[in-house]
């Protein structure tokens, strides 16, 4: 038997690989955990680093456990020198250091696709992101990213003003979205009332609207995580974002509309999503 190398190169034609950096959510539904699985759904591996720890159910978050930034730093060293990964995805980073942290981690090891999702409101209505570190996200990562995933909550917070209660002022959001100098905004409208749940894409020239039917029920916990780690699958898989984007909105939607089928906890259960596998 003959013994293996300790550091092998990357393979350059080894199987897509996602990481997600966020924080976990213990119930299931979000977060770390909705990652993954949208990852495997959708034909990526997927590893993690993670930021915070959460005592998380359907019904709301209990409590929440910051992770020590050299330790986030050492879980980046870890999966960054040993596999090679062609996109990443970042949920829920609740301190300013871990930002930064994050950022260096970005610069160092060239990160080509990055989807930021600034996770800052859990939909139970809890506040997951601390008001110190909002400033640092938008200095200090927002431009590192080819695509950030604000809803409309979120895009408020960045933006400093009320959350829209139209189409027209949703619109109008787009652009000064972009100019934190993300490659791309998709900006979501799930929380606008309508027979149909319409995001907006910008990818830096033209604006695409992207639309789905509304789907009538309390289970959409993790629908912002599952959107950005469903694109970030398809961007390690080699699709581009004009192609990403559609493909992980038909994938939600179908995950969505299939969540019903699913009987977890009392409160916003998950969406489903392995429906096309189960």
């Amino acid at each position: 038997m003959t013994q293996m190398e300790s550091n092998p190169e990357p393979n350059s034609l080894s199987s897509p690989i996602a990481l997600t950096i966020a924080g976990s959510d213990s119930g299931g539904g979000a977060g770390i955990q909705a990652d993954l699985k949208a990852f495997s759904a959708l034909g990526a591996y997927g590893c993690s680093v993670i930021t915070a720890l959460t005592a998380q159910n359907t019904v709301g978050v209990q409590g929440i456990f910051d992770v020590d930034p050299a330790f986030i730093e050492q879980q980046l060293d870890s999966v960054f020198s040993d596999l090679n990964i062609k996109a990443v995805k970042v949920g829920m980073l609740s301190q300013p250091e871990v930002i930064r942290t994050v950022a260096r981690a970005v610069e160092k090891y060239n990160v080509q696709h990055l989807v930021v999702d600034p996770v800052m409101v859990a939909t139970s209505g809890d506040v997951l992101l601390q008001q110190a570190a909002i400033e640092t996200l938008k200095d200090e990562l927002l431009s590192k990213a080819s695509l950030i995933t604000p809803n409309l909550h979120e895009a408020a917070v960045l933006l400093n003003c009320d959350v829209p209660e139209s189409m027209s002022q949703m619109i109008d959001m787009v652009t000064p979205l972009l100019q934190f100098g993300s490659k791309g905004v998709l900006l979501k409208g799930g929380h606008l009332s309508g027979d149909k749940a319409v995001d907006f894409y910008h990818d830096g020239e033209t604006l695409h609207r992207l639309e789905s039917a509304w789907v009538k029920t309390r289970n959409t916990h993790g629908t912002g995580c599952t959107l950005s780690s469903a694109i970030t699958a398809l961007l390690s898989r080699g699709f581009t974002l004009a192609e990403a984007i559609p493909e992980a909105k038909k994938y939600i939607a179908g995950a969505i509309a299939h969540s019903d089928q699913l009987n977890i906890g009392q409160g916003n259960g998950p969406v489903h999503h392995f429906f096309r596998n189960w």
